[in-house]
């Protein structure tokens, strides 16, 4: 497979704080990456980097042969990259529908859009069933569906997660995963998966890396980083 999204030699920073050094990674289109690395490490960073949010960039940035860092976040979100933030991000005033609408602000395409509701409510049917609800109502694990939902009516080629299971139960992080693996293996759509539960994250993607203070320390397939002792130690508790 290609690479469809392929990072070199990325410098980010917060003002005069440097977070990420160095760091190489590539992602295979139609596949699922996922980022491992403590609290603080430089995981959020480096999605917010991708997105151009926040945060100061030096290095290159491809997305699909083409060159994005530097680029308004709105660009590159119009060429196909998705971001379900940490923290859900949802619009809590609005409802389910309006949310996902929002979701499609780019597409001109109403008959597609339309179709996409068909679509992520298939993935998601808990929220045909409350497509009328006020967001801020929902559940927390309703409310990362919703994110993620929003973000699928982008028609994304490219989905950047960040920590998808933070705060939820564990049978809802389980369905959750399930559902992002039936949408890869469906739509071939590439993920990038910043995730805390090593393990789920492990079982999920295809490759893996770990960063470290802002720095790649180790990558390859996830089959392989999982048998790492010092991975097997430190992420997954045994």
């Amino acid at each position: 497979m290609s690479a469809i999204l392929a990072i070199a030699k990325l410098d980010a920073a917060y003002g005069e704080t440097k977070v990420l050094s160095q760091v190489d990674l590539s992602i295979e289109e139609g596949g699922i990456t996922a980022l491992l690395g403590a609290n603080g490490a430089g995981k959020t960073t480096l999605l917010r980097a991708i997105c151009n949010m926040m945060v100061k960039v030096r290095g290159e940035i491809s997305f699909m042969g083409t060159r994005i860092d530097g680029r308004a976040t709105e660009s590159i979100a119009r060429l196909g990259i998705g971001h379900v933030p940490d923290g859900r991000g949802t619009f809590s005033h609005l409802s389910v529908e309006e949310n996902l609408r929002l979701g499609a602000y780019t597409r001109r395409d109403r008959k597609g859009v339309a179709d996409d509701f068909e679509r992520v409510y298939t993935y998601f049917p808990r929220l045909r069933e409350r497509h009328l609800q006020q967001a801020g109502t929902l559940s927390g694990g309703e409310q990362q569906m919703l994110a993620i939902a929003r973000a699928l009516m982008m028609r994304p080629k490219l989905l950047l997660l960040d920590e998808p299971s933070f705060g939820l139960a564990p049978v809802i992080v389980q369905e959750i995963f399930r559902i992002l693996g039936a949408i890869n293996r469906d739509e071939k759509m590439s993920m990038l998966l910043v995730e805390q539960n090593a393990n789920l994250a492990l079982d999920l993607a295809d490759h893996a890396y770990l960063i470290e203070t802002g720095e790649i320390v180790m990558g390859g397939e996830a089959a392989v980083i999982s048998g790492n002792p010092s991975v097997r130690r430190a992420y997954l508790g045994y």
